[in-house]
C-alpha cells in the first residue's frame, strides 16, 4: 500500500515549484487571480522576500504541493491508499481527497495564513532528545502550565509553543536537561492555545463552503486518525489551536500494513522524521484504530468548550457555548457588541438603562436588520425606581418588534409588565408541552428574591392582566404550566450594583431552591442556574461550571472590547487596571436604598465624590444649609457650574428619565439638592462614555476585579491591547481556556500509572 504526505510550514524555499509551474498553466491563472498576486514569481524568485511570511508561505506551499501531487497522479496513474500532511500540507491532502477543489483549498488556505499570521507575542522551541512525558515533567517542576505541546514530530522531537515569555523561561529550565532546546524564528505560538482568536474567525468563514466526503482516507492532524465525512469542518478548526501528532499520525499508517509513505512536496523534513519513526516506534495496534476518532486523547480533550454548562440553554438560545455577555448600561453593551456576538452565534444583551425609547427602538430595528433569524440576541431591563411606567413602554415595545429575549436586572418582585412580556404568545408545542415565544434572563443577588422568578407567573397578576385584555384566555391558561423565567443568573460581586455577594456560595442555594420548586410544579423546562459577577478568567469559568452551573454571564471585561459603546479614554484607563483598582460607592439614583456600586477608583475622584454627596444628603435638610465654603467647592469642582443651573440641567434629564420625581423636587427643597446629587451621580456616565477630557477626575466607571484578573491573563499577549479585544473572542478565549483547565485538573484527579515520577507517588 502507498501513502502521500505532504509538508508544512518550514519546507519553502525560494525556488520551489520551479518544473511544475508549466505544467498546469490554467491552475497557475486561478491561483494568480484568487490571491492577487504571481504565485510562480513568488516560489521562484521572492523579489519581496515575503515567501518566509506566514500569508505567503502558506498559499505558495499549498500550490506547489497542489500542483506536485497532480504531476505524481499522472506518472503513477494510480491514487494512493492513505493520505496525510504535516498542519498546511493536510490542505493538500484534503485536496487530493476531493474534500474541495483547487480554489477552494486555495482560498481556505490563503485565509488561513492571513488570520495565522497576525497573532503576535508568542514563541515555538524544538526540545531534542526527550519524550513527551520527560518534557511534560521538565514543565510541571517548573510551574511553565501555560506552555503547549504544538508537534509531536518524533519519539524524541518535540516542539512547544506559548507566550515568549515562558518559552525564554523554558529555555533556562531546559538546560539542566539532557536534551537540546532550540527557539524557532516565528512571531506567534502556532497550533496552541494562543491561537484560539484566529480559530474563532476561521470557524466563521467556513460556514460560507460546503464539503465532500474524502475519497481516500484522510489521517488527522488533530486525532492521528482518519477523517470521518462529519468531521471536515469541526477538524480544520480544532487543527489551528491543537497539537500537530505527527508521530501517531505514521505510527497508524505503519499499523495498516505494509506501506510505502512518500513525501509529495518541497524538501525532504517528512522523508527524515518517517525514516526515523518506523526505526524508534512500534505500528499502532489494530485495537487503537478501531473507532479511533472517539477516543480521548491529550489532543482530542473529554472536555471541550462547546460541552460545558447545560445543553438545553445552549438549544434554546441557537448559541455554540453556554455563555452570556451581559448587558451593560447605558448602551455599553452596544448595537455593535450585539451584533458581533449574534454573528459569532453567541448571545448577548443590548445595554437600555438610561437611554431613551427612540434611541432603544433604533438599536432593536438596526440589530434585528444585521442579524439572520435564528442568530441570538436580546434586550436588558433594568427596573426604574424613578419611573416605573418606563418599564411598561419599554415591554410595549419590545412586544411590537418581537424581541424574542430579555435580560431583567434590579427586579426584587414580579411585575405585570414582566408577566405580559412572558406569556405573550405562549403555546403548546406537537409534544403537548407549553413553549413560550419570550424567553427572560433575571439577574438576582439575593435569594430571598428568586422564588416567585422561580415559580409560574403570580395568578393574581395573570387573572388581571386577562380582565384588561392585555393576554389572551389560552396565554392565561398556560401560564400555571411555564416559570416565570427560563434562566436565573446568580450575580456575585459585579461591577456597578452590587451586594457583594459570592456565587460560591449563592449558587448552591439558589440550585437547591429551583429543585424544590421544579418538584412542586413539574415544568416541562426546568429553569436553568447560571453565575456571574467577577467571572474574567478561565479559572473563574471554571470554579462555576464546577459547581454546576447551566451557563456563565459576563459583563465589566466586555466594556474594554472594540465594540463596547465606551470611550477611548476609559478604555485606555482599563487595559492598565489591576485587581485592586476598584472600591465602592453609594448609588446616587437610590439614597434611600441601602445599595452599593463597584466602580473604578484609579485616575478619577468620582466615587470618594460620590460619597461626599450622599454624606451632605443625610446631613443636610436644604442645599443652602451646606457651608458656603463646601457649596462653592461642589459648584467648581464636582459640578462644575452653579447649583441652579446644575438643577436646570436635572429637569431637563428627568423630564423623561422620571417626570414624578420633579413634582416632588419644585416642592421639597431637600428632594431638589437630592435630584441635583442624582444628575451628576447620572451624567458622570456620560462624560466617560463620551470622554470628555476635562471631566475625567468626575468620570464614573462601572467595573470590577474582573477586569484586573483579566488584564493580567493577557500580559504580553496580543490581547493586551484593547484595540486587539473583540467580544465573540473573549468568549471564545475564556470557554476555551475553561476546558483545557478543568481537562488538566480531571488528569491530575484520575488515578496515576505506578511509572509516574515521585512527586506523584
Amino acid at each position: 500500500m502507498t501513502a502521500y504526505v505532504f509538508p508544512g510550514q518550514g519546507s519553502q524555499f525560494k525556488g520551489m515549484g520551479k518544473d511544475i509551474f508549466k505544467l498546469f498553466p490554467e491552475l497557475v491563472s486561478q491561483a494568480d487571480e484568487i490571491l492577487g498576486y504571481s504565485i510562480e514569481k513568488l516560489c521562484l524568485e521572492d523579489p519581496d522576500r515575503v515567501l518566509r511570511q506566514t500569508e505567503f508561505t502558506q498559499p505558495a506551499l499549498y500550490t506547489v504541493s497542489a500542483l506536485s501531487y497532480l504531476k505524481q497522479l499522472q506518472e503513477d496513474g494510480q491514487k494512493p491508499n492513505f493520505l496525510a500532511g504535516h498542519s498546511l500540507g493536510e490542505y493538500v491532502a484534503l485536496f487530493a481527497a476531493e474534500v474541495f477543489d483547487f480554489q477552494t483549498g486555495l482560498r481556505l488556505v490563503q485565509k488561513r495564513g492571513q488570520l495565522m499570521s497576525r497573532a503576535t507575542g508568542g514563541g515555538m522551541a524544538a526540545v531534542l532528545g526527550m519524550k513527551k512525558d520527560q518534557v511534560k515533567e521538565v514543565l510541571w517542576k517548573n510551574g511553565l502550565k501555560s506552555i503547549d505541546f504544538a508537534n509531536h514530530n518524533a519519539e524524541t522531537q518535540i516542539v512547544l509553543a506559548g507566550l515568549q515569555k515562558d518559552i525564554n523561561e523554558a529555555l533556562q529550565a531546559f538546560k539542566e536537561e539532557d536534551c537540546r532546546f532550540i527557539p524557532l524564528n516565528v512571531s506567534a505560538a502556532f497550533h496552541s492555545r494562543y491561537m484560539k482568536i484566529a480559530q474563532e474567525e476561521f470557524e466563521r468563514f467556513l460556514t460560507e463552503f460546503s464539503f465532500h466526503p474524502p475519497t481516500i482516507p484522510v489521517i488527522s492532524n488533530v486525532h492521528a486518525r482518519p477523517y470521518k465525512t462529519t468531521q471536515v469542518k469541526q477538524n480544520l478548526v480544532s487543527q489551528i489551536s491543537h497539537a500537530v501528532n505527527w508521530l501517531d499520525t505514521i505510527r497508524f499508517l505503519m499499523g495498516a500494513g505494509e506501506m510505502n509513505i512518500i513525501e509529495i512536496g518541497p524538501g525532504t523534513v517528512l522523508k527524515k522524521l518517517t525514516e526515523r519513526i518506523t526505526q524508534e516506534s512500534m505500528p499502532m495496534p489494530s485495537s487503537e484504530q478501531e473507532g479511533a476518532v472517539q477516543k480521548t486523547t491529550d489532543l482530542a480533550p473529554l472536555l471541550t468548550a462547546k460541552g460545558l454548562g447545560a445543553a438545553a440553554f445552549k438549544k434554546d438560545h441557537n448559541v455554540r457555548y453556554a455563555y452570556v455577555a451581559g448587558g451593560m448600561y447605558a448602551g455599553i453593551a452596544s448595537k455593535n457588541l450585539v451584533v458581533r456576538m449574534g454573528k459569532a452565534g453567541l448571545l448577548s444583551y443590548f445595554g437600555t438603562g438610561a437611554l431613551p425609547h427612540a434611541e432603544v427602538d433604533r438599536a432593536i430595528l438596526e440589530i434585528q436588520e444585521e442579524l439572520k433569524e435564528n442568530q441570538p440576541y436580546g434586550m436588558n431591563l433594568i427596573y426604574n425606581y424613578a419611573n416605573p411606567i418606563e418599564e411598561e413602554k419599554l415591554v410595549d415595545l419590545f412586544l411590537k418588534h418581537r424581541v424574542p429575549r430579555i435580560e431583567v436586572s434590579s427586579y426584587i418582585s414580579v411585575t405585570p409588565a414582566l408577566v405580559r412580556y412572558r406569556l405573550a404568545g405562549a403555546r403548546l408545542d406537537t409534544s403537548g408541552k407549553v413553549k413560550p415565544a419570550n424567553r427572560i434572563l433575571v439577574k438576582l443577588t439575593r435569594p430571598e428574591v428568586a422564588r416567585p422568578f422561580l415559580s409560574p407567573p403570580p395568578e393574581a397578576v395573570v387573572e388581571k392582566l386577562l380582565e384588561e385584555g392585555k393576554i389572551s384566555a389560552i396565554e392565561a391558561k398556560l401560564a400555571r404550566l411555564m416559570p416565570m423565567v427560563d434562566d436565573l443568573c446568580v450575580e456575585a460581586d459585579s461591577a456597578g450594583y452590587t451586594d457583594r455577594g459570592s456565587f460560591i456560595t449563592l449558587l448552591p442555594a439558589l440550585q437547591q431552591l429551583a429543585e424544590q420548586l421544579q418538584a412542586k410544579y413539574q415544568f416541562a423546562h426546568p429553569v436553568r442556574i447560571g453565575a456571574g459577577g467577577g467571572i474574567g478568567t478561565p479559572h473563574a469559568a471554571a470554579a462555576a461550571f464546577m459547581l454546576g452551573a447551566d451557563f456563565i454571564l459576563t459583563g465589566s471585561i466586555n466594556q474594554c472590547t472594540v465594540e463596547a459603546r465606551q470611550s477611548d479614554l476609559v478604555k485606555d484607563l482599563l487595559q492598565q487596571v489591576q485587581v485592586q483598582d476598584m472600591t465602592y460607592t453609594h448609588v446616587g439614583d437610590m439614597y434611600d436604598r441601602a445599595t452599593e456600586l463597584q466602580v473604578l477608583k484609579k485616575g478619577n475622584l468620582f466615587f470618594s465624590r460620590a460619597d461626599k454627596l450622599f454624606e451632605f444628603y443625610k446631613k443636610y435638610p436644604t442645599w443652602e444649609d451646606i457651608e458656603v465654603k463646601k457649596r462653592q467647592q461642589l459648584e467648581e469642582k464636582v459640578f462644575k457650574m452653579p447649583y441652579e443651573e446644575a438643577y436646570q440641567k436635572a429637569e431637563q434629564l428627568f423630564s423623561w428619565y422620571g417626570p414624578d420625581e420633579l413634582k416632588k423636587a419644585r416642592q421639597n427643597p431637600k428632594f431638589k439638592m437630592g435630584l441635583v446629587f442624582r444628575w451628576y451621580f447620572l451624567v458622570t456616565m456620560e462624560y466617560a462614555q463620551r470622554g470628555i477630557v476635562e471631566q475625567k477626575a468626575n468620570f464614573q466607571i462601572r467595573c470590577g476585579p474582573a477586569m484586573g484578573a483579566f488584564n493580567q491573563l493577557l500580559k504580553t499577549t496580543p490581547l493586551e491591547a484593547w484595540k486587539n479585544r473583540h467580544v465573540d473572542g473573549i468568549a471564545t478565549f475564556l470557554m476555551e481556556g475553561t476546558a483545557q483547565l478543568l481537562q488538566q485538573r480531571v488528569e491530575q484527579w484520575l488515578p496515576q500509572k505506578t511509572d509516574k515520577p515521585e512527586r506523584e507517588k
